[in-house]
């Protein structure tokens, strides 16, 4: 089915607003959802991966930003803006091929669809977490006093899990938005009905 830009837009900026929602509190009672945002991407807006992922990159950089800046600290001396901390690009992108990837392969909404994206989300997420965990723990001078490949495993285990867990939530929910949209459209075997390719 094509897809109009306007549609695409319309996809891109609920998940600019996600993202931005959550993000921007990032510890409060509602996880952040960038990771899941950034998967999602991949799968709906598959091909406009020139605009659309540059632009989420922009809008994560943008509200940590705001919300650093905005406790009164500086931006560029916080212990999260470290160099690890750009390291962050081929992490979410990780996340944004794991998406692309289910987009090109799934095959409706068929159970061999849910194994796919499972895979899909586990390799992603892996990859991500294993690049913007070590980025961080090897480059950010405030992570810890001496580092260990001991001890990095040791911060993996303490937060894969987690991380894990929100990202399957929110890519969840964003599945049941998925298969509404088709059900809706009455094209339940059109595994792209209503969504961008």
């Amino acid at each position: 089915m094509a897809t109009t830009q306007t549609r695409r837009l319309g996809i891109f900026s609920m998940l600019a607003l996600v993202m931005a929602a959550t993000r921007l509190h990032h510890f409060d009672a509602i996880p952040d959802a960038s990771w899941g945002v950034f998967f999602l991407a991949g799968l709906w807006l598959r091909g406009s991966a020139r605009w659309a992922f540059p632009l989420l990159m922009a809008e994560a950089v943008l509200v940590d930003f705001i919300a650093i800046t905005g406790q009164g600290l500086s931006f560029w001396s916080h212990y999260c803006v470290s160099p690890g901390y750009w390291f962050l690009v081929p992490s979410y992108f990780a996340l944004w091929t794991g998406g692309s990837w289910l987009a090109r392969h799934q095959a409706g909404l068929r159970g061999s669809t849910l194994g796919l994206a499972a895979l899909a989300l586990l390799v992603s997420e892996g990859v991500c977490y294993l690049v913007s965990n070590g980025s961080f723990y090897w480059l950010s001078p405030t992570t810890v006093a001496a580092r260990s490949l001991d001890g990095w495993f040791a911060n993996l285990g303490d937060w894969y899990l987690p991380f894990l867990g929100t990202t399957a939530l929110y890519v969840g929910i964003g599945a049941v938005f998925h298969v509404l949209a088709s059900l809706l459209a009455g094209t339940g075997e059109d595994s792209h009905a209503g969504l961008a390719r």
